[in-house]
């Protein structure tokens, strides 16, 4: 499966549990770490924690398992490594905060209605 294809798959995923604003962003030409980065919300611990569950039961019965998962513990932020997809999903306070947006403000953000690029 190609990666944006992967990313898109884990889009309609965490839109199944009702994740708040999501952000997709390509970042594969700013870091060697992953192609994509999905960004998400929940409005309470308890939401990203189903989130977080469905997308690792969803996910698995595609063929994927994450590589890591960080932030199970408190539920304000967790991180899921697909590889070429990282999607990180918090309580909406702890997004404002770290505002990885911003942090990657140069990535192109991907339209999450038609697949194109937007910017970049």
């Amino acid at each position: 499966m190609r990666p944006l294809d992967k990313a898109k798959l884990c889009l309609r995923i965490i839109k199944e549990r009702k994740a708040i604003d999501p952000l997709l962003f390509q970042v594969e030409k700013l870091t060697s770490i992953t192609d994509y980065f999905l960004i998400a919300s929940g409005s309470s611990s308890r939401q990203v924690q189903a989130i977080t569950r469905h997308l690792q039961k969803r996910m698995r019965e595609e063929g994927f398992r994450p590589y890591g998962i960080e932030g199970q513990q408190e539920w304000h932020w967790v991180l899921l490594d697909y590889g070429d997809v990282v999607i990180h999903l918090f309580y909406q306070p702890f997004r404002d905060f770290y505002d990885l947006e911003g942090l990657w403000i140069e990535a192109p953000r991907v339209d999450l209605e038609d697949g194109d690029l937007v910017g970049g």
